[in-house]
Order: C-alpha cells, then sequence, then structure tokens
C-alpha cells in the first residue's frame, strides 16, 4: 500500500507539472538547454580534428565557456531587472541555442574560443532565468516543481547525445544537425514558450508592484556562503561522474570501453529518476533532510567506487552516486532565489558564481591527484568534503 501511495503522488505530481502550461514552459527551457550542450559535446572530437588541434590547444578553447559564465553571472539580476524575466528567458535561449551551433562552423581556435564566450554569456543568463522562473511559479502557486524541471534538464542532455550518436552513425553533418536544432527550438521558444512565460507574476517588466533596485553580484552572507560550499562539493561530486567515470573504470578497474561507459550512464539515470520524484520528497522529508541524504548518499558511494575489485562494483557505485547528488542543485538553487531582500535573480546568480568553481577546479584538482597519487585518492578527499558538507548542512538556513 506504502508503495502504491508513493507511485500515485509521483504520478499525480508529473501529472500536475506536465498539465502547468507555465510550469511545462519552464521546464521545457531547462531541457532545450541540456538537449542543445548534450548534442555539442558528442561533436567535440570532431571540431578538434576539423581544426588539426591538439589537446592542450582543445582544453584552451573549451575553458572559453566558463570564462564567458563567470564574467556574465554577476550581471544577470541586473539584465533580468532591465528587460523583465520573460523576456530574458527567451532570448538567452535564442542565444544559448545559436550559440551551441555556431562553433562547429569555426575556421580556427582563435574564433572557436570567442564563440564559447559568448555561448558562455548565454548559458550563464538563461541558467539563472530559468531558476527563477521555477522558484517564482513554485512561490506563487504554491506548488513544487525545481526538481522536476532539473530531470528535465537531465532527460535533455541524455536525449541530446543520444541523438547526436545516431546522427553521426547516420553520416549527418555536424553543422547541419546543430543549426536545424537550433533554429527549431529557438522558433517553438519564441512562438510558444514566451507568451506562456509571459503569464508568471512579475515576469514582465513593470508588472511588479515594489520595484526592487536592479543589483549586481553581492557579497554573499553567511548562509549563502554555506549553500556556496555545498553546491561546491555537489558540483566535485558531479565531476567525479562527468569527468572521471569513464576513465576510473577503463584504467583502474579494467573495464572494456563499452563498459566503461556504463558508470555515467547509471549515474545519469539516477538521478534524472531521483529529481523526477524530488518535488514530492521536498515537501514530505524537508530540504535539510534531503541534503543529508545527498551528502550521505554521496559520501557512501565514493567509498563503494573507492573499495570496487572490479567493473560491475564500480558501475554500482556511480548508480549510487547519482541518486546522492540529484537534489543538490534543486534545493540549493530555489534556497538561493529565496534570500530575502535582493533584486530578482541575485542570490541565485551570486551562488551560481561561486559554485560554479567546483565545475572549473574540481575535475582538474581531481586529474592532478590522480596523476601525483592515485584518482582513489582524490576520490576519497571528495568524500571528505562530503562529511564536511554535513556540518553546513546543519548551519545553513533555508
Amino acid at each position: 500500500m506504502m508503495i502504491a501511495s508513493a507511485f500515485s503522488k509521483v504520478t499525480n505530481n508529473l501529472y500536475q507539472f506536465f498539465t502547468n502550461r507555465k510550469a511545462l514552459a519552464t521546464g521545457l527551457t531547462f531541457s532545450t538547454d541540456s538537449l542543445m550542450f548534450g548534442s555539442w559535446i558528442t561533436y567535440i572530437p570532431y571540431v578538434k580534428s576539423t581544426l588539426g588541434m591538439n589537446d592542450a590547444q582543445l582544453g584552451f578553447a573549451l575553458f572559453g565557456m566558463p570564462v564567458g559564465l563567470l564574467l556574465m553571472n554577476p550581471f544577470s539580476a541586473r539584465v533580468i531587472a532591465r528587460f523583465g524575466l520573460a523576456q530574458t528567458t527567451t532570448w538567452s535561449t535564442v542565444i544559448v541555442m545559436l550559440g551551441f551551433a555556431v562553433p562547429v562552423w569555426m575556421p580556427d581556435r582563435w574564433l572557436l574560443l570567442g564563440a564559447l564566450i559568448l555561448n558562455g554569456v548565454g548559458v550563464a543568463l538563461l541558467n539563472v532565468c530559468m531558476n527563477t522562473c521555477a522558484t517564482t511559479i513554485e512561490q506563487t502557486e504554491k506548488t513544487h516543481i525545481m526538481s522536476t524541471c532539473h530531470g528535465m534538464w537531465s532527460l535533455g542532455g541524455m536525449v541530446g547525445s543520444g541523438m547526436s550518436a545516431a546522427l553521426i552513425a547516420a553520416g549527418v553533418p555536424p553543422t547541419i544537425h546543430l543549426t536545424v536544432l537550433a533554429v527549431v527550438i529557438s522558433a517553438l521558444t519564441l512562438a510558444w514558450v514566451r507568451p506562456v512565460l509571459a503569464t508568471i507574476p512579475g515576469a514582465v517588466r513593470g508588472q511588479n508592484e515594489v520595484e526592487t533596485p536592479p543589483s549586481k553580484i553581492i557579497l554573499p552572507s553567511r548562509d549563502l556562503m554555506l549553500m556556496i560550499f555545498i553546491g561546491l562539493v555537489v558540483s566535485m561530486c558531479e565531476g567525479v561522474a562527468f569527468d572521471w567515470s569513464g576513465v576510473y573504470l577503463r584504467d583502474v578497474l579494467n573495464a572494456p570501453a563499452q563498459m566503461a561507459a556504463l558508470g555515467f550512464t547509471c549515474f545519469s539515470l539516477t538521478m534524472m529518476g531521483m529529481r523526477f520524484i524530488g518535488d514530492v520528497l521536498i515537501p514530505r522529508f524537508g530540504e535539510r533532510n534531503l541534503l543529508y541524504f545527498s551528502a550521505f548518499q554521496s559520501m557512501f558511494a565514493l567509498v563503494v567506487i573507492i573499495i570496487a575489485p572490479n567493473a560491475i562494483i564500480g558501475i554500482t557505485g556511480f548508480l549510487l552516486l547519482g541518486a546522492g547528488v540529484a537534489m543538490g542543485a534543486p534545493i540549493l538553487f530555489n534556497a538561493a532565489a529565496r534570500i530575502p531582500g535582493l533584486a530578482p535573480g541575485a542570490g541565485l546568480a551570486t551562488y551560481a558564481t561561486f559554485s560554479f568553481m567546483g565545475f572549473l577546479a574540481g575535475p582538474p584538482a581531481i586529474g592532478w591527484i590522480g596523476e601525483h597519487f592515485s584518482l582513489n585518492i582524490g576520490f576519497a578527499l571528495v568524500a571528505i568534503l562530503c562529511c564536511t558538507a554535513l556540518w553546513a548542512i546543519r548551519q545553513v538556513r533555508l
């Protein structure tokens, strides 16, 4: 009976999400962002070979996107305040769609770098916009959609990478694939998503009865600093799976290439599944308890990976890790956006700016430790950070 009741709550929540036009439009914005991102990353080897770049040159060019992200995040709240949430979300979506299509057309690595910097600017703005949309809907309609929106992001990335793999096998040129996809998504965004987003209370410029002065990035308060630290740990755990799952399974646990790829696949599946049920779990168990679960589960998963005697156990560890990190981003983005007394998106933009450093610094740091010691040592240090995050979760006000 308990299982049936829980299943009924999850299906009812998903039904309400997909039948709520504002929630669905926001969720589709999340999924289109990751759809294009997942499509782009499958073509990175194509870009590398086409432009004749070595690993160092490719790494330098790819650093353009995080540079753009860090440059734009401090100004996201001001842009939203100036143009309104609906318009900013719509046009940042269009910029991101085109931004992911342009790099495969670039004739040299310097133009590729420039294109990725501009794309990072769009991604940073869209990231703040779509999370602010989700938070606004939750607050005005007294509902929970943030976790499902992040589940849509996970789903979009899986669909995008899978679709690209199929089109590569079919011989479709990357330039045609990404350009057509960007144009189609942009047209649908302008035709259907924009009018729906405009119905979100306060999403159109001038709708707010009380206008909060626009703000740039703010100096983090104690609570925001704690959120940023927890977010850094979550990001580093995600980096373990995104950047090192395949390498670890192949080089440390001697898995064949096709089995090594299952580590990230299993991680993505459990992360997506947990996010789709997260909007039922959050009101039932509370944000703090779920953050405790996230830290404990991630720490346990990393221990399983470290002591794994074979690839099957290692893959199981990454499966558990996906369930562990899933709730971190939805809860923390939402909490940062709710900090009182700030301009729309200011707290969220500040959180995104600093917590993103986990994505930048985490994987290279793990790689450096792996090169000089072992990947097991690098993973163990991340597990220790998960333990430290338990203290921060206890202290932060949510």
